[in-house]
């Protein structure tokens, strides 16, 4: 669907032009997001601010963390660096000399260092905030872990709790996130020894999830920079960001296969999971108990669970997917065909028909 205008109001308009002249104020924000130490979100960093040094752009380095490879000590030569402070004992950054500097763009890593008490700012995030206000654009890294609201996730699959944090309301103002997206089997060395490589796969594992954590959060910062976009610009959306999965199960249908790829999809994609069942007249005490079951795993999953009521099982389901806006429906299909059905088609034949730019995915019973 396209975004649509309408006519606004005086007051729509003012806020609009002040939204629009605050956003051309203020820096820019990139950040390069990581799962897991050592996917080389800090290199990128570093490398970006190199190139665009090298185009002209003026370009400084304000943080860097303290123990540095050789690779980062080499980028490092290539750019101008703004010293660390030392306050009682504790590196902090510059920010009066920063400010002062007045660079086009700042390199910032160690997003979520804590300053030492009675400092101007409480966090390192904080010295970033000021610097974007003053107009300065900022390149920043930092681990999910870090992240206020993923730091017990992360600590349930790495069984490390870290205990400073970077707010999820500052990783969401940001006007652009890269997700350092190098594969699992890169964070882990491997060996001959078979307890060891055990050891290894269960990292890669581990590795995995995390990963999938760092992409969902990308995935939910780009749909806030679009709904901020179209505010600014006066657009209203009329189309849905997120994917709404509806799983329609029945007595007969294998209801824990289909409900949890109903689950991961949602997921994956940031959606919202719909459990539908469509009431039928006369249901034998097997074919209620087998329903319950289905139920008690939608509500397991955390799914809306819907008991529609209609003649046409079809068209009953089609009607609820076009009010809610879904866009995935998974249903049951018996592998029977029943001799009839050759020439006046399938219940699932209608529903495919009938579900225009809803995507239908079958699961054989």
């Amino acid at each position: 669907m396209i975004p649509t205008t309408k006519r606004r109001s005086p007051e729509e308009i003012l806020q609009q032009v002040q939204a629009e002249e605050d956003y051309e104020k203020r820096g820019r924000l990139k950040v390069f997001l990581g799962y897991a130490s050592g996917v080389g979100k800090s290199f990128r960093m570093l490398d970006e601010g190199r190139r665009r040094h090298e185009r002209g752009q003026d370009v400084v380095v304000g943080a860097v963390q303290p123990q540095r490879p050789p690779e980062i000590e080499a980028l490092l030569s290539k750019l101008p660096v703004i010293p660390l402070q030392v306050v009682e004992g504790v590196a902090v950054m510059d920010v009066p000399a920063i400010l002062k500097r007045h660079p086009g763009v700042c390199l910032v890593d160690g997003l979520a260092y804590d300053n030492p008490p009675g400092s101007p700012n409480h966090s390192r995030w904080q010295d970033v905030e000021q610097l974007l206000e003053a107009g300065i654009s900022v390149i920043s890294s930092v681990n999910i872990q870090y992240i206020d609201d993923l730091r017990e996730r992360v600590a349930r699959i790495t069984g490390k709790y870290v205990s400073q944090t970077v707010p999820r309301s500052f990783l969401n103002s940001a006007d652009e996130i890269v997700v350092v997206d190098a594969p699992p089997e890169m964070c882990i060395t491997r060996s001959e020894d078979a307890e060891a490589d055990a050891r290894a796969s269960s990292q890669a594992q581990k590795l995995s999830e995390l990963r999938e954590i760092a992409l969902l959060l990308a995935a939910d910062v780009v749909d806030r920079q679009l709904e901020q976009y179209l505010q600014r610009h006066g657009i209203t959306q009329t189309f849905g960001a997120q994917e709404r999965v509806l799983v329609c199960i029945t007595p007969r249908a294998n209801g824990a296969v289909m409900i949890a790829s109903g689950r991961r999809n949602a997921d994956r994609f940031h959606g919202d999971l719909t459990v539908a069942y469509v009431r039928q007249a006369e249901i034998s005490a097997d074919d209620q108990s087998a329903l319950e079951r289905n139920l008690a795993i939608a509500r397991d999953a955390n799914a809306h669970i819907e008991i529609l009521d209609g003649e046409d099982p079809v068209e009953t389901i089609l009607q609820f997917a076009r009010e809610r806006g879904i866009t995935q429906v998974f249903v049951g299909h018996s592998t029977q065909e029943r001799w009839w059905e050759r020439y006046t088609g399938t219940p699932l034949d209608r529903l495919i028909r009938g579900a225009d730019d809803i995507d239908v995915r079958v699961f054989p019973h």
